[in-house]
């Protein structure tokens, strides 16, 4: 028992060794951020929707059509091969058909759409 009391003296100095005797102030706060106030007068930030659904469509010519359906229901992106370009579709109102430049219109979300792209003629697809 004689032989661990230094031990334990050493190991109890070691640790009180470790604590900081510096005399410096601690900065708490920091320095005051130059953008603070355009920041607390800015508009809210408002995200970008992200992928509620994706769905492939086998349209009523055989052609296949790949969509993803956003969050905020009112985008969604067209593609007509899986790796192929997207085109973005926009709606002014939830359940109003989805629309593009060029003639591209999807309307319906669910398994079954109806579709027209760059002046084909427009056409059923279901999943």
């Amino acid at each position: 028992m004689k032989q661990y009391l230094p031990l334990a003296a050493i190991a109890a100095l070691g640790l009180l060794s470790a604590c900081n005797n510096n005399d410096q102030p601690e900065v708490v706060g920091g320095p005051a951020d130059p953008m603070a106030e355009q920041l607390k007068n800015a508009a809210p930030v408002e995200l970008p929707p992200s992928v509620k659904v994706s769905r492939q469509y086998r349209c009523k010519d055989n052609s296949l059509l790949f969509v993803d359906f956003m969050s905020d229901d009112k985008t969604a992106i067209v593609r007509t091969t899986k790796e192929g370009s997207p085109t973005k579709l926009t709606a002014p109102e939830a359940g109003q058909p989805f629309k593009a430049d060029g003639g591209y219109e999807v309307s319906g979300s669910g398994t079954e759409v109806t579709a027209a792209f760059a002046g084909k003629a427009a056409q059923s697809c279901h999943v």
